[in-house]
Formats: C-alpha cells, sequence, structure tokens
C-alpha cells in the first residue's frame, strides 16, 4: 500500500495529537473536521450546548495557525456586523470602508441558526466565492479562508432554520455528541479547556495548510472509484426516492472529502471505504427520503451505501 511522504503524514499526527488533547473522546470527529478543512470546505457543527463546538473551533484556529475571528449570531444580528460598513471620514472627505469580522481566516459563526434569514444570507457569497460585495465593491478575502457554524437543535426556541442554498455551502456537518464517562472523568480531573486552548502551540502555519490543502488534490483516484462515486449519485437523483438529488458541488465535495480522508489516513489513494466514511457528513444534510423525511440523515446515507454496491 503506498503511504504519504514522511513530512505531511508528521504534521497531520501532529495536528490531530494536539485536537485530541482537548476534544476528549472524539478522535472521529474531529479527523473529520480536519479533512474539512483540508479538502477547503466549511463545517457546521450541530448539537446541544456545551459539548465542546466552540473549543473545537478555537482549537483549530490555534493548531492551525490561522487569523480567528468569532462572531455571536442572534436575532439582531444584521449583515453589516458581518462584512463591514464604510463610514464617513471627516478627515479624508470620503467614506472608508471598515471590515467586519467575515475578514479573517478561520471565522466562527456561532449559534448561527439564531440569527434571522437576512443575517445568515450574508454568508452566502464568502462562503462560496471567498469574497464579499459591499456599495458595489467586491473585497477579497483571507487564504486560506474557512467558516466554521455551530447550530443548535432547531427544536430549541429562538432558532431560525438554515435554508437548503446555505446548507449546502457547508461541506460537512458533524455531531459530537455527550463524551463516554471515561472521557468525561478526563474532563473533571482536567485543565479548564479555554485555558487549555490559550497555551496550544501552532502546529502548522499558513504557507504548510495551504501545501497540505494542495496536497489533497493530488491523491489518486482510480477509474473504478469514480465509478462508484457515480454510482452512488445515480442512485440519489432515481425518480421517487429522494426529494432532490445531490447536485454537482456535493459530488465534488464527496470527492475532494474522501481525498481529503484518505490523505489524513497517510494514503496516496482513495479507497471505497473512504467515500462511505464521509459520506454521513457531507451528503446527511442534503439528502432526504421521499417516504420517511424524519428519518436521521445517518440511517439515510447507511441505505445509500447498502443500495450502491461496490464495483
Amino acid at each position: 500500500m503506498n503511504t504519504l511522504p514522511s513530512s505531511p503524514a508528521s504534521s497531520i499526527d501532529a495536528i490531530l495529537t494536539q485536537l485530541n488533547t482537548v476534544i476528549l473522546g472524539k478522535s472521529g470527529p474531529i479527523r473529520l473536521a480536519l479533512a474539512c478543512l483540508l479538502a477547503r470546505g466549511h463545517l457546521l457543527v450541530e448539537d446541544l450546548p456545551g459539548v465542546g463546538k466552540t473549543t473545537l473551533a478555537h482549537a483549530l484556529a490555534r493548531t492551525l495557525g490561522l487569523q480567528f475571528q468569532r462572531i455571536q449570531f442572534t436575532s439582531d444580528l444584521l449583515p453589516a456586523d458581518i462584512l463591514g460598513v464604510p463610514v464617513f471620514s471627516s478627515e479624508r472627505k470620503c467614506f472608508e470602508f471598515h471590515p467586519g469580522p467575515i475578514f479573517s481566516q478561520l471565522v466562527l459563526a456561532d449559534e448561527i441558526n439564531r440569527a434571522t434569514p437576512k443575517s445568515q444570507s450574508a454568508l452566502l457569497e464568502a462562503m462560496e466565492e471567498q469574497q464579499v460585495t459591499i456599495e458595489g465593491i467586491t473585497r477579497h478575502l483571507p487564504v486560506p479562508f474557512f467558516v466554521i457554524a455551530t447550530q443548535n437543535p432547531q427544536e430549541q426556541i429562538g432558532t431560525f432554520p438554515l435554508p437548503e442554498s446555505q446548507m449546502d455551502r457547508f461541506l460537512m456537518r458533524l455531531h459530537l455528541g455527550y463524551p463516554d464517562a471515561a472521557a468525561e472523568r478526563a474532563l473533571l480531573r482536567g485543565q479548564d479547556r479555554r485555558e487549555l486552548v490559550e497555551t496550544l502551540p501552532t502546529q502548522v502555519d499558513g504557507s504548510a495548510l495551504l501545501a497540505l490543502q494542495q496536497q489533497v488534490t493530488q491523491i489518486h483516484v482510480s477509474d473504478a472509484l469514480l465509478d462508484y462515486l457515480q454510482a452512488i449519485i445515480a442512485h440519489t437523483r432515481q425518480p421517487g426516492i429522494y426529494r432532490m438529488g445531490l447536485s454537482p458541488r456535493a459530488v465534488l465535495a464527496l470527492l475532494r472529502a474522501a481525498q481529503a480522508w484518505a490523505m489524513v489516513d497517510h494514503r496516496d489513494h482513495v479507497l471505497p471505504e473512504d467515500i462511505q466514511a464521509v459520506l454521513p457528513p457531507v451528503a446527511g444534510h442534503r439528502l432526504h427520503l421521499r417516504e420517511s423525511p424524519g428519518l436521521a440523515p445517518e440511517q439515510v446515507t447507511r441505505r445509500l451505501i447498502e443500495a450502491v454496491p461496490v464495483p
């Protein structure tokens, strides 16, 4: 089996090791979160308050050496609070643009579904094109640029559901869940997580992260693997099964996520198991069965994996 060169593999191991010292007992979601960022995607973490969603975003920013901004989404948040606004300068007799917190490498949109749809939509152009247009002027965002959004369960008071167009901008949606008993005991006896995050050293800088992202696109994908991927996509587009099949954007997201997952696993090629591993977080928020609309996303993607044989 061909493996990655030692340098990328060691960088990935160092990143994962450090993140696992902060978020205890969640190695699977942490690997997926790292794969999402390596695939140049945006991440939605949906779970109950207090399970470590915000801490994970802080830890990723510190570990990856990224400029970090946190935006607390509330019902009175305005698009200008996110993007920035032109302000008239009495000295220069002109308007000067004051950039908002979106102009950062890693932006945490905390409790994104507590803001109104108008404020949520301020992220659409930024997440898709890495730029924002204000007063007819387009301004580019930093590179790399990631959005990590946290979302509370929809049944909680004061939430606004994200529309399909917004959900589709996220490459993955993850759940952290409660820690197991051993991890919770270590959490109770250990250092405060917020204090611990502040002491984390940077494991890779911006240029090294960009290099890792570039290497993701070089992970080999065989024709047989593409046949399997296209068979999965074709199944979702059969009439009468799903409300909507997976779009070309979702197909590319699935491929890049599988390449990143293989890279995190220290391989230079993609296996069918890689597609199966990333399918739930990539497709779970994009697929809805017609006959069982309330079925959990994990069950929907499990049925999809079972319905499409590996060639």
